[in-house]
């Protein structure tokens, strides 16, 4: 008779994944509560360990409540790391599996010896930042765990396709192909002008324009003018509808044998490829004109974006290397240096820190999206992950870069100090992201995989959102 992998009450393999990303979550959580604690100096009102004293002013008394929240998050999550050591090790866990939970472990029990010094000598007895690195290091052991067991549970060593047999395009619009056009002047107009506000890739304008706001939040909070606003956003609109425009046009050959992007307006030559070379070069202009008028940086930032979406990712890197989508990630993170550089004129920290969220996020989304149309990036030459080192490999390195995201925002938090709303915010729906990628990993479908795609827009559209909110209404940071 068939055993159990797993000791009761966990017994299969799934139970085991959701234990460890439930540790996983754990550990970020206590990450988040922690960074709370030294960032508002909430361990001064409990000086002792592990009990803590009340103290007598009641100004403490939120204070108190960070610490001891901290502790007893800490007391949780320990039970969660044993029960995945101890489950790994009764059952049928892979040695390296067993051998990196083993080492969270062990610096788990360090690092509680690393906050009771500091509980009761002070921060100044320990070196500064050693135990949130500490609690970086197991987060990272334990998401390592949950990827190589996911990888055992749900892999295949053959999941690499052939490149399929390109499609037939769609006959063309304007060079006899057998399309037919209205015949109603004003049809024909909305038709054209609907292809030009197509080839401005309006899908990603709302994000975007999210990352970017949330950069001039980040630097001037409350106080931020309206035409900063709207020049930032009116330019970075621009920008974006250039650079799509110009991926259309490098692009088109390619689009037409890919079953996603055929009926595009070069692809189906409704459009001529010179009239869009003019409307990509007109919109560069419009955006480096509105741009100036906040200043040189934001312009010179807004024109990089451009030549690096339009011609490095799309001539160099997206046709030629599997690290395409992971490079090409700081086109969509150069919005918010621009956010920031808009409101102080220089690049600063909080502002690289949030380009690094964006950049790290970036490849965590696409490769979803690269699951699901993995034929047809196939069929269009484009080394994407999983079309050259297969499924498998790629839904174990959306797990990397979602724990590499979720760390990052603890970096975001601790730099930018960040409040309640925006820990509570990253915390909730990067559970529903990694909670996603773990569905995907046993479902191994189209709709899992948009759905865990999904679920990476409503994560970094939240959290963006809580940046707004944290740097624009809640003044006061807690965080």
């Amino acid at each position: 008779m068939a055993t159990d992998p797993f000791p009761r009450p966990i017994r299969t393999r799934r139970r085991f994944s959701a234990l460890l990303a439930a540790t996983a979550l754990g550990v970020y959580l206590l990450l988040i509560i922690g960074a709370t604690t030294s960032i508002t100096n909430a361990a001064t009102a409990c000086s002792t360990w592990p009990a803590c004293h009340t103290p007598v002013d009641p100004l403490s008394q939120t204070d108190l409540a960070i610490a001891w929240g901290h502790r007893l998050a800490a007391v949780l999550v320990g039970a969660l790391v044993a029960a995945s050591v101890v489950t790994a090790m009764l059952g049928a866990a892979s040695s390296r599996v067993m051998a990196v939970l083993v080492v969270g472990a062990v610096l788990y029990v360090v690092q509680v010896g690393v906050g009771a010094a500091t509980a009761t000598l002070g921060p100044a007895a320990i070196v500064p930042g050693l135990h949130l690195t500490l609690g970086v290091v197991i987060f990272t052991t334990v998401v390592l765990a949950l990827a190589w067991d996911l990888e055992l549970a749900t892999g295949s060593e053959d999941d690499i396709i052939e490149t399929p047999e390109p499609i037939d395009p769609e006959p063309s619009a304007t060079a006899g192909g057998g399309r037919t056009l209205p015949s109603s002047r004003l049809a024909r107009t909305r038709l054209t002008a609907f292809a030009y506000f197509k080839m401005m890739k309006p899908r990603l304008m709302w994000l975007l324009c999210l990352v970017a706001a949330a950069g001039m939040a980040l630097a001037a909070g409350p106080a931020l003018d309206r035409y900063t606003i709207v020049a930032t956003l009116g330019g970075g609109v621009l920008a974006i509808g250039a650079s799509g425009t110009f991926n259309h046009v490098l692009e088109r050959d390619v689009d037409q044998r890919m079953s996603r992007t055929a009926d595009r307006p070069l692809a189906t030559d409704l459009i001529p490829v010179r009239n869009a070379l003019l409307f990509g070069l007109f919109l560069t202009a419009a955006s480096l004109t509105v741009f100036l008028t906040i200043n040189a940086l934001a312009a010179a930032l807004g024109l990089a974006a451009i030549i690096f979406y339009s011609v490095v990712y799309t001539l160099l890197l997206k046709p030629n290397t599997v690290q395409n989508t992971v490079i090409g990630g700081a086109a969509g993170a150069l919005p918010a240096l621009i956010g920031w550089a808009a409101v102080t004129n220089e690049i600063g920290l909080p502002g690289l820190a949030l380009a690094g969220v964006i950049f790290l996020w970036t490849p965590a989304h696409f490769y979803n999206l690269a699951l699901a149309y993995k034929d047809d990036y196939a069929r269009g030459g484009f080394p994407m992950m999983p079309v050259v080192r297969g499924e498998t490999e790629t839904r174990k390195h959306i797990v990397y870069y979602i724990a590499a995201t979720l760390a990052g925002t603890v970096a975001l938090a601790w730099i930018a100090n960040l409040g309640a709303l925006y820990a509570a915010t990253v915390l909730v729906f990067g559970g529903i992201f990694l909670w996603s990628a773990v569905g995907l990993h046993f479902e191994q479908t189209e709709a899992a995989a948009f759905r865990s795609f999904h679920a990476s827009n409503a994560f970094l559209g939240a959290v963006l959102v809580a940046i707004l909110v944290d740097a624009l209404v809640l003044t006061t940071p807690v965080f």
